[in-house]
């Protein structure tokens, strides 16, 4: 038998040589190449040093409301939290100024300093009779809130005088459950740092102390999907409705069915 140069070692009796990449000459390149690589990437990433923010930004500090002018600059702006001040030994959440109804009606003193106090119960005819009392009416009256020889105050059952800008104090001895979702953030509204410190608004930036309850509002249609409004024509049906066209009137086919035939059948006559 002749020796078969292709099947040498491919005898049944014979062991097969295994494939393996130490033994490829054509992928050892490749190899060093791809190690390469990942030794850069990875000192790269060792290596490198925090990445910067920028000219006139500082690095490795924590932002303020003063880096967002545009958020903040309002009236609801942190005023007074960059130092996380609590504002004094009562003063349990920083609020902002009570939203009274003008600047002359407050302090109250200005005008109630020269009058003697009347606890009695009545109804306010000489000033204040504008104010419509629903805030359960039939067992409160001016006075279960405001002090009577400090009108500047408000007051605790307790007796203990409260400021204006802790009213929320006073809220929470009725409305215990809203006064505890408000603390925690999930009633009213509140700004401020997740780790730090939040200004809350207050009960009566919401609600009128004297009649809490909201009006009835007017229901009104569902907004458009914003991806219906890629489309132009749908913008365009939804800012002007679409008018129905004006129907012209109807003209007859023929003489014959306006003026009659030879017959003397047509005009005026129906037909059945």
């Amino acid at each position: 038998m002749e020796h078969d140069p292709k099947g040498a070692g491919g005898g049944p009796g014979e062991p097969q040589e295994e494939f393996s990449i130490a033994h490829s000459n054509a992928l050892i390149p490749l190899l060093v190449v791809f190690s390469l690589i990942v030794g850069v990437v990875l000192a790269s990433i060792i290596f490198a040093g925090p990445a910067g923010h920028g000219e006139g930004m500082a690095d490795k500090r924590a932002y303020t409301p003063k880096d967002f002018v545009e958020v903040f600059g309002k009236d609801e702006a942190l005023v007074g939290l960059e130092d996380g001040a609590d504002g004094g030994p009562h003063k349990l959440f920083m609020v902002p100024r009570p939203p009274f109804t003008s600047d002359s009606i407050f302090p109250c003193m200005d005008c109630h300093e020269t009058m003697d106090p009347n606890p009695t119960r009545r109804k306010l005819v000489d000033e204040h009779d504008t104010i419509v009392l629903t805030h359960d009416s039939e067992h409160r009256w001016c006075l279960d809130c405001h002090d009577l020889k400090d009108r500047n105050m408000l007051h605790l059952s307790s007796g203990e005088l409260v400021d204006f800008t802790e009213s929320y104090r006073l809220c929470g001895q009725c409305h215990g459950t809203q006064y505890r979702d408000w603390r925690s953030g999930i009633h009213g509204k509140r700004t401020g740092y997740w780790a730090g410190a939040k200004r809350y608004l207050l009960c009566v930036h919401c609600h009128n102390p004297h009649s809490p309850r909201f009006a009835p509002l007017t229901p009104l249609p569902a907004p458009v999907r914003p991806q219906l409004l890629r489309e132009s024509h749908l913008a365009s049906a939804v800012a002007a409705p679409a008018v129905a066209p004006a129907k012209e009137p109807m003209k007859p086919t023929d003489d014959k069915a306006a003026h009659g035939d030879s017959t003397g059948h047509g005009a005026g006559k129906e037909t059945p």
